[in-house]
């Protein structure tokens, strides 16, 4: 079976790596994509903080740098990497308790 459609997350990645200022309006004639799933990924992406946007005069301008997204992971796996670490710790001290 061949496999229809296109994933979320693939859609997402896609929309990243476009050049998001300027082209946000023109990609769907561009890449003949409908007006609405342009504006639905972007609205995900920028609600999930990969994207940045600010209305400028009367344009809404989107941006994403890759070195945000990176400091962004990078973050959250320091937060996991502390939420494991103290899990770990509360798991040892249950563990030597009678």
């Amino acid at each position: 079976m061949s496999k229809k459609g296109v994933s979320a997350e693939e859609k997402k990645s896609r929309m990243l790596q476009f050049d998001l200022l300027g082209t946000g309006k023109k990609l769907h004639q561009k890449k003949r994509y409908r007006s609405q799933f342009v504006k639905d990924v972007i609205q995900k992406l920028v609600e999930e903080g990969l994207v940045d946007t600010d209305k400028i005069g009367g344009s809404i301008y989107f941006w994403a740098f890759p070195s945000k997204a990176f400091n962004t992971r990078k973050r959250k796996l320091a937060e996991l990497q502390n939420d494991l670490d103290d899990s770990t710790k509360k798991l040892k001290l249950v563990e030597r308790k009678p």
